[in-house]
C-alpha cells in the first residue's frame, strides 16, 4: 500500500495498548542485514507476549523483501517491521477480546545516520528512570510498550542532551533509552551485562568481532563512577551501527571523535556488514 493509505483500526491492540512486537532492519548492498537473527528475536517477542503472529519466518522474509523490491529499494533503507495482536472487540486489555488476525505493517524508508555524528557525537544525560528486570518489565521484548524510555529520554532533552543513559534496579549502568552502550576505561572495552539492556544484535555483533580481534572485553555490572576514568564510549543499534558519545553528564570525554577503539570497531563492523 502507499504511505497515504495505510490506516491501522482505533481498535488496534497496538494502538489502544501498545499490545505488539516489532523490528528494525537495514538494507545494505541489496541485503537485510542479519535477518535471521532479527526473525529470531521477533518470534522469541512474540512468543514471550503470547501472541500468535500468523506467518512463518519464511513469510515474514519473503514479505520484507517484496517491500523493498516494491519500493526499487536496494541500498540505504531502515524497515520497521510491526505485528500487533490485531483489532479487538473493544478498548481494553484482555487479550482473548482480539478478534484474531494480527496486524502486520513494513516500513520502508531511505534513511541514514547523519554523518556529522561520526565527529560530533552524542551528548549522554543519566537519566533518573530505570531499566526493569524480566519480572517487571523484560527489556528483551521488543515491544510496542515504550513509555518509560521515552520518558528517560524527555528528560534527558530537557538537560540538553540527546539520548538518556540508564541505569539498572540498583544503580548500575545498563543502556540507553534507544540503544545498548560501550565504554573504554583502562584500555577495556566494557559494557553492562546484558540483564538490563536491550537483547540488541548489533550489541551482539560488536561484542563478537571486539574479542575476535583480540580486545579486552568485559560484560559486567559497573557503577556509573565507572565513566570518569572512561577515555571514549558509543552506543550500538541497527539504524545506527556504532555512533560515538561525546559527552556524559555534562563532562567532555577526551579522544577526538571517533576515537580509537571506536574508529576499529566501525571498520571491524563494516567489514561484517559488507561480508553478511
Amino acid at each position: 500500500m502507499r504511505r497515504a493509505e495505510a490506516l491501522v483500526s482505533v481498535f488496534d491492540a497496538g494502538f489502544v495498548l501498545g499490545d505488539g512486537v516489532w523490528e528494525g532492519l537495514r538494507l545494505h548492498n541489496g541485503r537485510l542485514l542479519f535477518l535471521d537473527a532479527h526473525l529470531d528475536r521477533l518470534f522469541a517477542s512474540a512468543r514471550a507476549i503470547g501472541l500468535d503472529m500468523g506467518m512463518t519466518h519464511a513469510e515474514f522474509a519473503a514479505a520484507l523483501h517484496g517491500t523493498c523490491a516494491a519500493n526499487g529499494m536496494e541500498h540505504g533503507a531502515h524497515l520497521r517491521l510491526m505485528v500487533t495482536r490485531g483489532e479487538k472487540k473493544a478498548a481494553n486489555q484482555d487479550p482473548r477480546n482480539a478478534l484474531g488476525r494480527p496486524t502486520v505493517v513494513i516500513l520502508a524508508e531511505y534513511k541514514e545516520p547523519a554523518p556529522a555524528l561520526r565527529t560530533t557525537g552524542l551528548r549522554l544525560h543519566t537519566a533518573a528512570i530505570r531499566t526493569t528486570p524480566p519480572d517487571m518489565f523484560d527489556m528483551r521484548i521488543n515491544s510496542h510498550s515504550r513509555l518509560p524510555l521515552i520518558l528517560a529520554l524527555n528528560e534527558a532533552i530537557a538537560a540538553g542532551a540527546d539520548e538518556a543513559l540508564m541505569l539498572d534496579p540498583v544503580g548500575n549502568i545498563a543502556s540507553c533509552n534507544a540503544t545498548n552502550f560501550f565504554w573504554v576505561t583502562e584500555g577495556e572495552l566494557r559494557t553492562s551485562s546484558g540483564a538490563f539492556c536491550f537483547n540488541g544484535i548489533t550489541r551482539d555483533n560488536v561484542l563478537a568481532v571486539a574479542r575476535d580481534a583480540g580486545m579486552a572485553v568485559v560484560a559486567g555490572d559497573f557503577a556509573p563512577a565507572d565513566l570518569h576514568g572512561a577515555s571514549e564510549a558509543f552506543v550500538t543499534g541497527t539504524f545506527g551501527g556504532l555512533t560515538p558519545v561525546a559527552a556524559i553528564d555534562g563532562r567532555a570525554l577526551p579522544q577526538p571523535l571517533p576515537g580509537p577503539v571506536t574508529s576499529r570497531l566501525i571498520a571491524l563492523y563494516a567489514e561484517l556488514k559488507d561480508a553478511a
